[in-house]
């Protein structure tokens, strides 16, 4: 997905910062509009954090250039930056009240006290905390502590609103609160947002794009369905949602996986790797043209199961309606189909 140059309210050209143990980030280009929440995706250590600290100034980049509103911030400490941060770790005083921990930063830009007391009592309704100005830190729960660490960001109006991990602490259900307020602040404000984490689901769930890395470079950018349904590499469809991986041929008629043929848009040729989402295997009548095997475990999640069934081309896994899950034993021989699949070289 292209961004007009005239809608990019942040552009990072060519990054490159490398440590001493080689880890780092290279050539990492990425243009972000206004109003937009851009996920950096990827497992520990892949450099999504680091460029990220890059931007809100606590670390200078080897190369490249950090563009707001078409003005280099390179120069500019943090505090100088239109940029504010959430931690993973809070990183609000104990000894002073929300009310303080949340006007600190407004004291020190000079702001006027009715217009400090203003802007507290309106973030805090923003962030559902309303009434809480006179308690300290350790009064609050985790979520309500990350909410006023969101408030404080919040408060010094950036450009752009960086999040490290801001809600890997918390318990699933209350991340999941989180990422939905988060979401809704985001939309009422327009704000811009770079949101770090490892989390896929929480990427899916909360990015207008995701921006999916791995060792120091971007593998793909695109929205959460198109990540979804055409990740552009084994590596993120590896590493994106639940996946099956069987062992076909390709050749200019198409690829073959057993009896099962499809469509060979890539041009591949020879050993495939290809890519199935366990909702989109099918089982078929056995007088269809499908893939045999052997049903292996059935496990019923919630509203649908998981069926593992042993294949020639490899142990797959297959989601069914509870329903009809219900039928199938262990050792029964069942026929696939594929509804929608990807395909990538054994050499890439």
């Amino acid at each position: 997905m292209d961004v007009k140059e005239e809608e990019v309210l942040l552009s990072i050209r060519s990054l490159q910062k490398t440590y001493k143990t080689g880890d780092g980030v290279r050539d990492i280009n990425l243009d972000i509009r206004k109003g937009e929440l851009i996920t950096l995706l990827g497992p520990s250590g892949c450099g999504k954090t680091t460029v990220l600290r890059t931007i809100g100034g606590f670390l200078n980049p080897d190369a490249g250039e950090v563009k707001i509103e078409n003005q280099s911030i390179l120069h500019l400490p943090p505090e100088k930056r239109p940029t504010a941060m959430v931690f993973q770790s809070y990183n609000l005083w104990p000894h002073m009240t929300v009310y303080d921990n949340l006007a600190f930063g407004l004291k020190l830009r000079k702001t006027g006290k009715q217009q400090i007391r203003e802007k507290v009592e309106q973030v805090l309704k923003l962030v559902r905390l309303p009434g809480t100005e006179k308690k300290y830190p350790s009064q609050l729960s985790g979520g309500q502590q990350q909410r006023v660490a969101v408030a404080r960001a919040l408060l010094l109006e950036p450009k752009v609103l960086l999040l490290d991990e801001p809600f890997s602490a918390l318990d699933a259900k209350l991340r999941m609160e989180m990422r939905e307020e988060l979401r809704e602040i985001q939309a009422a404000g327009n704000l811009t947002m770079v949101f770090v984490t490892h989390d896929q689901e929480e990427a899916l769930s909360i990015s207008d794009r995701i921006v999916v890395m791995n060792s120091g470079r971007i593998e793909q950018v695109a929205s959460p369905q198109d990540i979804y349904d055409q990740p552009s590499s084994l590596f993120v469809a590896q590493f994106i949602g639940r996946m099956n991986f069987l062992n076909g041929q390709a050749s200019k008629d198409g690829i073959q996986v057993q009896s099962l043929r499809f469509g060979n848009d890539k041009g591949l040729a020879g050993e495939v790797t290809v890519a199935v989402r366990p909702e989109d295997m099918v089982m078929q009548d056995p007088s269809a043209a499908g893939m045999s095997g052997t049903v292996r475990q059935v496990m019923v999640l919630g509203h649908y199961a998981e069926v593992s069934v042993e294949t020639p081309a490899g142990m797959t896994k297959v989601f069914l309606p509870r329903e009809e899950a219900r039928a199938l034993l262990t050792g029964a021989e069942v026929h696939l189909g594929i509804s929608r699949a990807t395909a990538y070289s054994k050499t890439s």
